[in-house]
C-alpha cells in the first residue's frame, strides 16, 4: 500500500500548478483521497477531498476559488490543481485516504499518507 506524491516545485507568484497522488497495492475505489499542507512551525491544513466513489468534491473555503480537485479512474490518481499560486501557498504538500463515511476534515481521520511533496512558491 503505497501513496505516491509528486509534482512539487519552484514556482512564482500567479504560476499554476498540478500535484498529483498515484496509489499503488491497492484501489482508491471506495476512499475520500485528501490533500493536505504543512508550512514549517504550522499544523497541518486540510486543503479538500474527493469521494472516489460519485467523484464529490469537498475543498476547503480559504482555498476553494483556487484550488480544484480531481481523479483519473485509469490511473489510480487523483489530482490537485493549484492556480494563481501565492507565497502563503508554500508548504509540503500531501495525499491521504480515508474510509470514513462521512466527510473527512481532520488529520486523524485519514489512515494512509504520501510522503508529500514541496511547494514553493516565491514572490
Amino acid at each position: 500500500v503505497q501513496l505516491q506524491a509528486s509534482g512539487g516545485g519552484l514556482v512564482q507568484a500567479g504560476d499554476s500548478l498540478r500535484l498529483s497522488c498515484a496509489a499503488s497495492g491497492f484501489s482508491l475505489s471506495y476512499y475520500f483521497v485528501g490533500w493536505f499542507r504543512q508550512a514549517p512551525g504550522k499544523a497541518r491544513e486540510f486543503m479538500g477531498t474527493i469521494r472516489w466513489s460519485g467523484s464529490l468534491v469537498y475543498p476547503a473555503d480559504s482555498v476553494k476559488a483556487r484550488f480544484t480537485i480531481s481523479r483519473d479512474n485509469a490511473k489510480n490518481t487523483v489530482y490537485l490543481q493549484m492556480n494563481s499560486l501565492k507565497p502563503e501557498d508554500t508548504a509540503v504538500y500531501y495525499c491521504a485516504t480515508s474510509s470514513r463515511r462521512t466527510v473527512p476534515r481532520s488529520v486523524t481521520e485519514y489512515t494512509y499518507w504520501g510522503q508529500g511533496t514541496q511547494v514553493t512558491v516565491s514572490s
